[in-house]
């Protein structure tokens, strides 16, 4: 069993979907979760969720990824206290659908500021504290669609696959550290972003939502969407001492759906 006690985890949108699956799972292996996302009553409603195993004492940030400059202010002054964090879960909602021809710059500008740079100044700010510890697993959750673009989400598809890269650079450079740098990349899964896509997919084919959704699930070996808590079971393993030497890899979790290796 993963025994995560004594280690503090800081996850990104962490009051829905995989997010907040993300930090119940951590709980439950011991750690001490830091939930940080923009809505406060939805945050304090999640803490309030989270077992407590341990007198592990949860808490929440508040912060909007749409303002890296004030995500950074707030986690500086929660740093400044004295607090660190041994694992880090970047985990934001993907940019919305659409043709890549369509895509106004400012949609790339967006998702490149939520995904990437508040990433980065996470990661700026509290590596140092994981390296004193000489404990860090910072893992992002993104899409199989670096590996495999999926159809329909241009911008998602340009932005995930920069996250990719990034994340593989840093693994490099905070190796000798003991961190490491992984992505998850969910394949579909049972939340609102996988509502969403199926509704926009409905409305440009034509075909009701229950069609769009079958068919989605036809391309699946496993046969089914993923819940929450099995992406959520895949970062649990990598932010454990177990994992110490998995470093710098892409993992999909998707029911074996991506077509390549």
């Amino acid at each position: 069993m993963i025994d995560l006690s004594g280690k503090k985890a800081l996850v990104c949108g962490s009051t829905q979907g995989i997010g907040k699956a993300t930090a119940i799972v951590l709980a439950k292996q011991g750690a001490q979760v830091t939930l940080i996302a923009r809505n406060e009553a939805a945050l304090k409603n999640a803490v309030a969720e989270l077992p407590v195993i341990n007198s592990a004492k949860h808490n929440f940030l508040c912060a909007d990824f749409n303002a890296p400059a004030l995500l950074k202010i707030t986690v500086e002054q929660y740093l400044a206290h004295g607090n660190s964090f041994h694992i880090l879960v970047n985990n934001s909602g993907g940019p919305p659908g659409g043709d890549i021809i369509k895509a106004e710059e400012e949609e790339f500008m967006l998702a490149f500021r939520r995904h990437l740079l508040c990433n980065h100044i996470l990661v700026q700010l509290i590596a140092p504290g994981m390296k004193e510890a000489n404990y860090g697993r910072i893992i992002n959750i993104i899409s199989t669609s670096v590996k495999e673009p999926i159809r329909g989400l241009g911008v998602s598809n340009t932005i995930r696959a920069a996250v990719a890269n990034w994340a593989k650079t840093m693994s490099f450079e905070l190796g000798p550290f003991g961190i490491t740098v992984n992505n998850v990349l969910p394949g579909s899964t049972e939340t609102a972003r996988i509502e969403d896509i199926i509704a926009a997919t409905a409305r440009k084919s034509g075909k009701s939502e229950p069609q769009v959704k079958t068919d989605m699930i036809s391309k699946v070996p496993a046969g089914r969407f993923a819940q929450p808590e099995e992406i959520a079971n895949a970062v649990a393993f990598l932010a454990a001492p177990e994992a110490a030497y998995i470093n710098g890899i892409n993992l999909p979790v998707d029911g074996g759906r991506t077509g390549c290796l």
